[in-house]
C-alpha cells in the first residue's frame, strides 16, 4: 500500500473505554452500539482481523474501513477495501482513511486508527481550460 501519513492509533483510547468497562464504571450497553449501517458494513464490506472482541470474546473483529477527502466528491464517506486504498492513493492527492474496528456479535465499535493517503500532489484542474484575453 501506499506511504500512510499523519498516522493516528486510538489505542489509548480504546485501553481507557476497555478499562472503564471492566472496572464497572461503563456499561456494556453504552459501548456496544454499532450504528445498524456499520454493522451492515462489517457484514459486507468488512475484513476480518484475528482479534477476539475484547467484550464478548465469542467472535473476531472486522476492519471497516471509511475514506472522506475533498477530492473524493461523491465518493467520500464510502467503505474501501485494502486494493481499493491501493488504486485511490494512486489517483487522488490526498484524503484521510478511518478504519473502525467492530464486532458483529454484541455491536463493540471502535475507531482504531486513522490516516492520510494519496500522491500528495495538489489536485489537477481538470476539464478547465486557458481563456483567451481578448
Amino acid at each position: 500500500m501506499a506511504s500512510r501519513r499523519s498516522v493516528v492509533d486510538y489505542g489509548l483510547a480504546r485501553r481507557a473505554t476497555l478499562a472503564s468497562v471492566y472496572a464497572g464504571n461503563t456499561t456494556v450497553t453504552d459501548v456496544c452500539d454499532a450504528h445498524p449501517y456499520l454493522l451492515r458494513a462489517a457484514k459486507h464490506h468488512g475484513e476480518p482481523t484475528e482479534t477476539r472482541c475484547p467484550i464478548c470474546r465469542k467472535t473476531n473483529l472486522t476492519h471497516v474501513t471509511y475514506v472522506y477527502g475533498d477530492e473524493l466528491g461523491q465518493y467520500a464517506g464510502r467503505v474501501k477495501r485494502g486494493p481499493e486504498l491501493t488504486e485511490m492513493a494512486a489517483e487522488y492527492g490526498e484524503f484521510r482513511v478511518y478504519v473502525v474496528e467492530v464486532c458483529q456479535s454484541c455491536g463493540w465499535n471502535h475507531l482504531a486508527t486513522s490516516y492520510v493517503l494519496g500522491t500528495g500532489e495538489p489536485p489537477a484542474r481538470r476539464g478547465r481550460r486557458a481563456r483567451s484575453g481578448q
